[in-house]
């Protein structure tokens, strides 16, 4: 399904709001000494590498598979039976209308 370009950026702009959260709240459950071993922790470098790859992947979306297989790449995100869903076609769809619907609610309040 195409997407226009004003439409794809603003799938993208939520896209990455929502992935970054994701990856920042893993990012610190990693780094928790009381749940990982010294070891196994991730560095800082390791995170800015991250959402520089997680940044590179959401710029190339163009469509609607291009954005389900970025979700795939990146389930390990999605933690609940519910967001696991995203790896489908309609759960993509649903996914993307959620991030974008909360974006508009976001935005209504803020006006």
């Amino acid at each position: 399904m195409a997407i226009s370009k004003t439409n794809i950026q603003a799938i993208r702009n939520v896209l990455h709001t929502d992935m970054q959260r994701r990856i920042f709240k893993q990012y610190n459950e990693q780094c928790n000494p009381e749940t990982t071993y010294k070891n196994t922790r991730p560095t800082d470098e390791d995170y800015d590498r991250t959402q520089s790859a997680l940044n590179n992947s959401i710029n190339q979306v163009n469509n609607m598979r291009d954005i389900n297989e970025l979700l795939v790449e990146y389930c390990d995100l999605y933690t609940s039976y519910d967001n696991l869903i995203v790896a489908t076609v309609d759960g993509t769809l649903n996914y993307v209308i959620g991030l974008l619907v909360e974006h508009c609610k976001i935005m209504d309040k803020a006006a």
